[in-house]
């Protein structure tokens, strides 16, 4: 069963349709960049634009970077203010004229994860991190799903988690891998002390160079790198929308 997974990020919205028993992408996978402003409309429109590149009428999954509750955003931490009370499944459903679902960027990612990827049959506390323009959390209690866990806004100091340890900040300051996993380390120490952990899967665009800095972070929990890389949000938005498929033969 194929579902075309959408992957909306700060930068680029990146999507392909997913083999949802395997988890694999079945095309190549087709990206175009977020606008900017990034208003409800605009995005909209981009990811339209996307969708028509695969001809897609069918179901289709997508993430966004905020807290979702019925489709409804409730946050917009890297992307334009007006989205915030926006119904983005409905914006997206009448843009793409398709049936979608839309789920926190982070949540889709964990889903990915724990289904065919570093996470898979690991119970406990999982914690899914995604390190990028910000810092996207999934928590996973015995694989089961405590959705928009936004734990990237957590205060450290006077600033957002995200402000001092996301892969945007490493590139802005230039700092060296070590001196960035330093800086991880600590939010990770933060988490320890609220949540206590089994596993931290570090994803997000930086996971394709755990090598550089895995080694400089330290937990008691332990520490792994997501394996489905940059393709985990399409993966798990595709996932999360095989529900449309069981809603609509109902």
């Amino acid at each position: 069963m194929e579902i075309l997974g959408i992957d909306i990020g700060g930068s680029g919205i990146k999507c392909a349709p997913v083999d949802v028993d395997s988890g694999a992408l079945t095309a190549e996978r087709f990206r175009v960049t977020t606008p900017q402003p990034s208003t409800p409309d605009a995005v909209g429109t981009a990811v339209a634009q996307a969708v028509k590149h695969f001809k897609w009428k069918g179901p289709i999954g997508c993430t966004f970077p905020a807290v979702i509750k019925n489709g409804v955003a409730y946050s917009a931490a890297n992307v334009d203010k007006a989205w915030i009370g926006t119904n983005g499944e409905k914006l997206l459903k009448r843009k793409t004229r398709c049936p979608v679902l839309l789920i926190n960027d982070a949540d889709a990612a964990g889903i990915a994860e724990m289904t065919f990827g570093a996470g898979k049959d690991r119970a406990g506390v999982v914690f899914m991190l995604t390190f990028g323009t910000g810092i996207g959390s999934a928590i996973f209690v015995d694989g089961h799903l405590l959705p928009n866990a936004e734990l990237g806004h957590l205060t450290m100091g006077k600033k957002d988690a995200e402000q001092r340890a996301a892969a945007r900040i490493r590139t802005e300051k230039s700092l060296s891998w070590k001196a960035w996993a330093r800086r991880v380390t600590k939010y990770l120490a933060y988490l320890e002390f609220l949540f206590s952990p089994d596993l931290f899967i570090i994803g997000g665009g930086v996971s394709q160079k755990f090598g550089k800095f895995g080694s400089y972070l330290k937990a008691q929990a332990e520490i792994v790198p997501a394996q489905m890389f940059n393709d985990a949000g399409i993966v798990g938005a595709a996932l999360a929308a095989k529900k449309l498929i069981v809603m609509s033969s109902r």
